[in-house]
C-alpha cells in the first residue's frame, strides 16, 4: 500500500509502498478515509536526532477517520464496513487517569511505549492503519469524512483547551484566540457556539484575519507588537479573561502574557517553543498559565456532536495521496488556509 512516511532526519515526507498491515489481536485495520496534516509533524519533524523519541521512518497522520476493514481476534462492537474516527491520543487503558477517560494523559504511556499514531506508530496518512484498540473508534454517525477528521485533534484540542475556562467564559468577557488557522478557527467557532463570550482573533495575514472573521470573531487583530495593547484597549483595560495561543512563539506567549486579564487564563497549545514565566509581578494576579495536550475520548464525542448539530465547520484544503508532501510544503510555507486534509484511497 501507498504510505507518507518520514524517513530520515531532516528530510521532507514521501510517498513510499509498504507492506499492507494486518489487525492481531484486540486490534482494528481501517481502510483510511481521510487523515490530517498537522503542524504538530512540522514540529517532530524539526527535532535533531538525539530529541526524535521514537525510531525512522513513521507513517504520518494522527487524525484520521476510516471504515473498518478487518477486526483483530477478541474484537467485539465494531463491524466492517462501520465508519469511525481515530481517538489519538492512545494510553494504557487501566492507569489512574486512563481510568477517567484522560488517556492524553495516562501515566504509563512512555513506560510502555505507548505512542499515538502518527507521533510514534504507524499514522493514519497511508491506505490502512491498524488501530491498536477498538476503545480508540468512535462512530462518525453520519459525518462527511473530509469534515470529520480535523476534528480529532484541531476540534478535539481547543474544545478540551474551551472546557478548562469555561466558568471565565462568561457573558461580558473576551476570549482571545492567537493563530486562527487548522485549530484556531475552529476555536472560534467552538467559543461561539459554547459561550457567550466577544472573541478576539490575532493573527499575522489579513487572509487568515478574513477567515476568523468569517467563521465568528468579533474583532481581529493584527498579531504583532502592539496586539496586546490593542485588546486591553479593547477591553477597556482590563484584558481578555482567556487567551488560548495555538502558536506558542515566544512572542505570541509573551504578549499573552501581556493582554491577560487579573484572574485569568492563559492557554499555550501552539508548539512554537515559547515559555511565559510565572511569579509574582510576571503575570496579572491570579493569572493561570497551563499548557494542555489533546483531549479525551469523551470529549471527542462531544465535539462529533457539535459537528452534527452545524456548530462547527471545518475550512479543508483536499489533496491527493501523490500531493501528501505538497500539502506539508505549504503547510510549512504558511500557505494552508484552514485544514488540509489527504484522500489515501481517492
Amino acid at each position: 500500500m501507498k504510505a507518507l512516511q518520514y524517513r530520515a532526519v531532516g528530510a521532507a515526507p514521501e510517498v513510499v509502498t509498504v507492506a499492507d498491515p494486518e489487525p492481531g489481536p484486540g486490534e482494528v485495520l481501517l481502510k483510511v478515509t481521510a487523515a490530517g496534516v498537522c503542524h504538530s509533524d512540522i514540529a517532530v519533524m524539526s527535532w535533531p536526532a538525539e530529541q526524535l523519541p521514537f525510531p525512522l521512518p513513521l507513517t504520518l497522520g494522527h487524525e484520521g477517520v476510516g471504515t473498518v476493514a478487518a477486526l483483530g481476534d477478541g474484537v467485539t462492537g465494531f463491524a466492517v464496513g462501520d465508519a469511525v474516527a481515530v481517538y489519538g491520543p492512545w494510553g494504557c487503558g487501566s492507569c489512574h487517569m486512563c481510568a477517567q477517560g484522560k488517556e492524553n494523559y495516562c501515566l504509563r504511556a512512555a513506560e510502555l511505549g505507548i505512542r499515538p499514531p502518527g507521533l510514534g506508530a504507524p499514522g493514519a496518512i497511508a491506505e490502512h492503519m491498524i488501530v491498536d484498540s477498538p476503545r480508540h473508534l468512535v462512530p462518525l454517525g453520519g459525518l462527511d469524512p473530509v469534515q470529520a477528521v480535523p476534528l480529532t485533534d484541531a476540534g478535539l484540542t481547543p474544545y478540551h483547551s474551551i472546557k478548562m475556562s469555561l466558568p471565565k467564559l462568561l457573558p461580558g468577557t473576551t476570549a482571545v484566540v492567537i493563530g486562527t488557522g487548522g485549530l484556531g478557527h475552529v476555536a472560534i467557532q467552538l467559543l461561539r457556539a459554547m459561550t457567550a463570550v466577544r472573541v478576539v482573533a490575532l493573527d499575522v495575514t489579513q487572509e487568515k484575519l478574513d477567515l476568523a472573521r468569517a467563521v465568528g470573531a468579533h474583532e481581529a487583530v493584527l498579531s504583532d507588537a502592539a496586539a496586546a495593547a490593542a485588546v486591553r484597549e479593547l477591553t477597556g483595560g482590563q484584558g481578555a479573561e482567556v487567551v488560548l495561543d495555538f502558536v506558542g512563539a515566544q512572542p505570541t506567549v509573551t504578549s499573552a502574557g501581556a493582554m491577560v486579564a487579573v484572574e485569568g487564563d492563559v492557554t499555550i497549545v501552539g508548539l512554537g517553543g515559547g515559555a511565559l514565566p510565572v511569579g509574582f509581578g510576571a503575570v496579572p494576579y491570579e493569572a493561570r498559565v497551563c499548557s494542555p495536550y489533546w483531549g479525551t475520548r469523551a470529549e471527542l464525542v462531544e465535539v462529533l456532536d457539535l459537528a452534527r448539530a452545524g456548530a462547527v465547520e471545518v475550512h479543508v484544503e483536499k489533496y491527493g495521496m501523490d500531493d501528501a508532501p505538497e500539502a506539508y510544503e505549504r503547510l510549512h510555507a504558511g500557505k494552508i488556509n484552514g485544514r488540509a486534509v489527504i484522500l489515501p484511497n481517492g
